[in-house]
């Protein structure tokens, strides 16, 4: 190589290291946790060659521009658009003097705690103010696990349909599964029914434009949701909207962790079989899962759609939905799991894909510990990310030493997101226990307090358990210098993961 070109490559080099500075100082300066500075900083000074573009993309996580806009629109929805349910809502204070909240019959025969005692009225007031909706008495909610019993639902509640349909996801593709959801959406447009259609530009990439296409052509409203409304922010892909949502006339919703894939049925020899959970709602709690499509709707089309109230169902479960997102004011998605972790007397049982805590969910886990509660992390034993899945491990690892019991569950991937406070409080929904939840995406869940749904989560979740087994320190320590060293390098990314 002649003299010219090692000048060549040396100015190279050189620009990449500058770049990488200025690019560590924006780090520093606009990265929203102190995690994410550290990791983005370093990378980009020590390697810019292999983390400068993904800093284009990725880096920024306090998107001012795009924050400022969409808690603008959010506070104009809530003011004028309000669901009438939300006008008769039970407030915190509700509680003290309700009866059917203060005390319940177990199966045993036994006085069990309500949803006023056992979690307490602060507890209660917190998730509604973190929230901003409120918990709605008069629901009914049904679990169904796997991908069969959930599209099953699904499908049948979408030929049911009269009104409207309102379908979300983050992952759409165009195989089988998508096939026969575009159809069914289609056939009920041509029969005169209002059909909204959702979809994550960032999730759906390889979503065929011939797809969206026979959507529209059939009469479906369809559109992708994206971040970037603006020219200027075209390389941000940071903003995921990882919500699941089907609603139909009002009457039935469906919410929880699967997408639109032949592998949430089981279709991927790899994570075969596929472990999911979704839970079906009917009630007035629908209003507020119905509002949370209409804001991320109104984001993409700068239009209202046309949705119907949501009529009491014939139990009285009480159930409140949380949705959350990196416009939201406190940390939404970390601080529902503080809370609910803290709220915990005997037991927090949570299912997670991913196990990537922030400090403050690391924390409060560590301390109910310390109170005595039974604290289990259920987790794959596969992996479908190889990063995520290196940083997931030292979590784990670290978790275990402050007695955490940590299962993988064995037979496939475990994609569920399931969370079970003590014998009363349940919520499933699409939120990983990880940062890109924590701050990121946007996420719906719904929580619901009752016994008798609470023991059915219970019941759930030991048949998981028993397809699990427990690990310890040696998960880690067990393994060759280099795979350790890689979890730690893994780590370093996890602010982003």
């Amino acid at each position: 190589m002649q003299a010219a070109d090692w000048l060549h490559v040396g100015t190279l080099v050189m620009a990449a290291h500058v770049l990488g500075v200025i690019a560590a100082v924006h780090a520093v300066i606009h990265t929203r946790t102190s995690q994410g500075a550290v990791a983005w900083a370093v990378s980009l000074v020590a390697m810019p060659y292999f983390t400068l573009i993904p800093y284009l993309f990725l880096g920024r996580s306090k998107f001012a521009g795009y924050i400022d806009e969409r808690r603008l629109e959010i506070e104009i929805l809530r003011n004028r658009t309000k669901p009438a349910e939300w006008e008769s809502k039970e407030r915190s204070d509700a509680p003290r003097t309700d009866p059917a909240l203060l005390d319940t019959t177990s199966a045993r025969g036994e006085v069990a705690p309500g949803p006023a005692e056992y979690l307490g009225n602060p507890t209660i007031r917190t998730l509604q103010r973190l929230s901003g909706m409120p918990f709605l008495r008069g629901n009914s909610v049904r679990v169904l696990v796997n991908g069969d019993a959930t599209f099953a639902a699904i499908l049948e509640a979408i030929e049911a349909a009269e009104s409207y349909i309102v379908v979300q996801f983050f992952i759409v593709r165009a195989d089988a599964l998508g096939d026969m959801l575009r159809d069914a959406l289609i056939a009920k447009a041509k029969a005169g029914v209002r059909v909204y259609f959702l979809y994550d530009s960032i999730g759906s990439f390889d979503l065929p434009h011939r797809y969206v296409q026979a959507l529209r052509a059939g009469g479906v409203e369809a559109h992708p949701f994206a971040a970037n409304r603006k020219f200027v922010h075209r390389f941000q892909i940071n903003f995921r909207n990882h919500r699941k949502i089907v609603v139909v006339d009002g009457k039935r919703a469906f919410v929880g962790g699967h997408n639109v894939g032949v592998e949430y049925l089981g279709g991927n020899p790899r994570l075969s079989p596929w472990r999911d959970t979704h839970v079906e709602v009917r009630g007035p709690a629908i209003a507020s899962i119905q509002f949370v499509f209409t804001e991320d709707w109104y984001w993409a089309t700068q239009r209202l759609p046309e949705l119907g109230p949501a009529p009491h169902a014939d139990e009285n479960m009480h159930c409140m939905v949380l949705s959350s997102g990196p416009a939201d004011k406190q940390e939404t998605c970390s601080l529902f799991f503080v809370e609910a972790i803290n709220a915990a007397r005997e037991r927090i049982w949570i299912t997670s894909p991913y196990l990537i805590p922030d400090e403050a969910v690391f924390s409060a886990l560590r301390l109910a510990v310390m109170r005595g509660v039974d604290v289990r992390i259920l987790i794959p034993s596969r992996r479908d990310h190889r990063v995520v899945f290196a940083a997931s491990r030292l979590y784990a690892y670290d978790l275990v030493q402050a007695g955490v019991r940590i299962f993988r569950y064995k037979p496939g991937f475990l994609h569920q997101k399931v969370v079970l406070v003590d014998d009363i409080a349940a919520s499933v929904g699409s939120a990983n226990l990880d940062n890109r939840s924590f701050r990121l995406n946007f996420e719906i869940t719904v929580l619901t307090v009752d016994h008798t749904f609470a023991r059915q989560v219970e019941s759930m979740l030991l048949i998981d358990f028993a397809h699990a087994y427990e690990i310890d320190v040696n998960d880690y320590l067990g393994n060759a210098f280099w795979r350790r060293m890689a979890m730690h390098v893994a780590r370093l990314f996890s602010p982003i993961l």
